[in-house]
């Protein structure tokens, strides 16, 4: 009977201990690879100074590669205003941590000043959480994968 009563306490320890281990797995560990598809993201914040001052709003689609490259289309509306182009290209680069946190450098074809942008990747890649680090610019998106339930 005790063998019996030690063995199960054996067996349920095992139990616990390998499914700490998988949700370990499950939760942790990010790298440009956790990334990979197309991202829909709504744009709000405010460009702070300068002539085209004012609040901005926006939506954009990005595609990661998973190796650290993104390409990207946007349509911002700036004081309201549509902007001249209805999708503006853009080209960039990222970096994923290890915890899932990371940046992104974004170039615009148009001429636009280029971006740069700190994220936080959530619900195992599905959603992209960023804000832009450029002085004088207060904006945040969030991006969902295109495939990704809700």
């Amino acid at each position: 009977m005790k063998l019996r009563m030690c063995l199960t306490a054996l067996a349920s320890l095992l139990l616990l201990v390998a499914s700490a281990a998988s949700a370990r797995g499950e939760s942790g560990g990010c790298s440009n690879a956790t990334i990979r598809g197309e991202y829909g993201a709504t744009i709000t914040g405010q460009i702070l100074g300068g002539p085209v001052a004012g609040p901005l709003t926006g939506v954009a689609l990005t595609f990661y590669d998973g190796q650290g490259h993104l390409t990207q289309v946007d349509h911002v509306l700036l004081n309201g205003n549509p902007p001249a182009v209805q999708w503006r290209p853009a080209t960039g680069t990222y970096t994923l941590n290890a915890d899932c946190t990371g940046t992104q450098e974004i170039d615009f074809t148009d001429g636009s000043p280029s971006l740069h942008l700190s994220m936080v990747v959530v619900r195992f890649g599905r959603e992209i959480h960023v804000v832009v680090n450029d002085s004088g610019i207060a904006t945040t998106a969030v991006g969902i994968k295109r495939d990704s339930p809700l």
